[in-house]
């Protein structure tokens, strides 16, 4: 097919002269409406008014011009039908082959503070929808030109071709303009039903949109192909996704995976923390008052699994704590606030690390708000849940024994139980001042987990405290915990076993906190 005639009529006049410009200078016919009209013949690009075509002005302040049997029988008559051909004929219809159009800006309007319901829905363009959607249909016969992006190569792709452009080129942009419409309206849906669903609901309709950032060299194992994706459509706040990566190896799908899980962690904390995770499951987290001293401690909670980990810290990496991570053997990557200058070009003396920057000053700057986490499942749909952002608060501490945790064993609890919301259930953690000496993760057996994690501390269980994800069914654990030389624990509560497991930390002179809270992660 041959481009003898465009209808262009945009909201975002962005480069639209010079495309406008060019189509003339290929003998290209414009045709146009209201505000682009205006403008390109202020420009001295010769047009037509779509009025023209139709015979029929504008109407309702703009609302009705290019819905008109004379612009859609253009647009959508197929030429290698006779009826169709004659019907143009009869009814005078000028055939229209490109069209050019993007939509009001309903999400910029809709999204700024103080606009209200009127104003919005004045936003939501009808008439470029339906050039969209009708030219992007005939594709086999039209052009669809939805976005100033597109200008240059559509120009360029005309004069190489004569004024003809090739099929597969015309379907891409095709689904591009699928694409637009379908954005809209989502953007449309999202907006008049958050007026209508209070927040506390999970939505009756979800839509998600995802946009490519990187394929990953590939999945869990070699192979699986897989990519990373970032949600379109929300300002993103720090995370591995759009961290910037300064040095090292592609990061695979397992170090994403990883990175993220230890960037959660540190989160929690105020003070200078450091994470070391491995195959999302922590090997040590600590806080201190420096980040030296916290990644020196959250390291010598078990080194022997550090090996090949991922670290994360939540401050401005120093040297001090570089020349810690350098001379750590085999670390897989790192992600921070930032790194000091010195403290950067030590760390990328091995080629092999990925080194990442959050770009944010201070990662406890930023406050968590309620989100979804989605989880696939393997039939195909998803589940949904608010994340786990509930944070502990000190008046809903209840304690159940005989002995109250002194100061210190109460500080240690809280970081515990701050800790163990990020590990694998069934999750026991042990805990010495603000650092773990112990982890048992992802066991079947919460009795399973307290005796990996006792036997992970070695002679520094004596004297820790201990934070369970969920409750005790039975004394077990407690006695377990107990005869390798814990002091306190922090659990949920709420067992049928409670009145035993209590019994069972009174006779063990062990204090126990309830916090009517559950932090299963599977």
């Amino acid at each position: 097919m041959t481009v003898r005639r465009a209808l262009v009529s945009v909201s975002d006049k962005t480069d639209v002269v010079e495309f406008a410009r060019g189509l003339t200078e290929l003998g290209i016919e414009i045709v146009s409406t209201g505000g682009t009209s205006r403008l390109l013949a202020s420009e001295g690009v010769p047009c037509r008014e779509v009025s023209d075509l139709t015979g029929a002005p504008e109407i309702l302040d703009g609302r009705v011009k290019t819905l008109h049997p004379r612009i859609h029988g253009a647009i959508l008559s197929l030429p290698q039908k006779e009826s169709h051909v004659a019907t143009l004929e009869r009814e005078k219809i000028e055939p229209i082959d490109m069209i050019v159009v993007n939509l009001y800006p309903f999400e910029k309007v809709s999204s700024a503070p103080g606009t209200t319901l009127e104003e919005a829905l004045e936003q939501i363009d009808i008439g470029g929808v339906t050039l969209l959607r009708a030219a992007a249909k005939n594709f086999a016969n039209k052009v669809v030109v939805s976005s100033p992006g597109q200008y240059q190569e559509i120009i360029e792709a005309l004069r190489e071709h004569g004024s003809e452009l090739p099929r597969g080129l015309r379907e891409r942009l095709a689904v591009d303009a699928f694409a637009v419409t379908r954005n809209y309206d989502r953007a449309i849906h999202n907006y008049l039903a958050g007026a209508t669903e209070s927040d506390a609901e999970l939505p009756t309709l979800l839509n998600l949109e995802y946009g490519k950032v990187r394929d990953v060299r590939y999945g869990e194992n070699p192979h699986q192909r897989a990519a990373v994706y970032h949600t379109l459509g929300q300002n993103l706040e720090p995370c591995v996704v759009t961290a910037e990566q300064l040095s090292g190896k592609e990061l695979s799908y397992n170090n994403y995976m990883d990175l993220d899980a230890a960037l959660a962690i540190v989160r929690e904390f105020p003070e200078p923390a450091a994470a070391v995770m491995k195959h999302a499951t922590p090997c040590g987290v600590a806080t201190a008052s420096t980040p030296a001293k916290a990644y020196e401690k959250a390291l010598g909670c078990d080194p022997v699994s550090a090996f090949g980990s991922i670290i994360a810290l939540n401050r401005t990496v120093d040297m001090e704590t570089a020349r810690l991570i350098h001379e750590t053997h085999f670390v897989e990557a790192v992600v921070a606030p930032d790194y000091y200058r010195n403290a950067l070009e030590l760390m990328k003396g091995k080629k092999n690390r990925r080194i990442l920057r959050a770009n944010f000053p201070d990662l406890t700057d930023y406050h968590l708000k309620p989100e979804r986490q989605m989880r696939s499942l393997l039939g195909g749909g998803l589940l949904v849940q608010e994340v786990d952002i509930e944070d502990l608060r000190m008046e809903d501490l209840r304690t159940v024994t005989e002995r109250e945790p002194t100061p210190e064993e109460m500080k240690s609890l809280v970081f515990a139980w701050r800790v163990v919301k990020h590990v694998r259930s069934n999750a026991i953690v042990l805990v010495r001042d603000t650092e773990t000496v112990g982890i048992g993760a992802g066991q079947m057996s919460r009795v399973d987990a307290s005796v990996l994690a006792v036997w992970k501390a070695g002679d520094n269980t004596k004297g820790s405290v201990l934070g369970s994800d969920a409750f005790f069914p039975m004394r077990d654990a407690v006695d377990a915990a107990a005869d390798a030389g814990v002091t306190a624990i922090i659990q949920p509560g709420g067992s049928k076993g409670d009145e035993d497991v209590v019994a069972a930390a009174n006779e063990r002179d062990i204090a126990m906190l309830f916090t009517g809270m559950r932090h299963f992660k599977h």
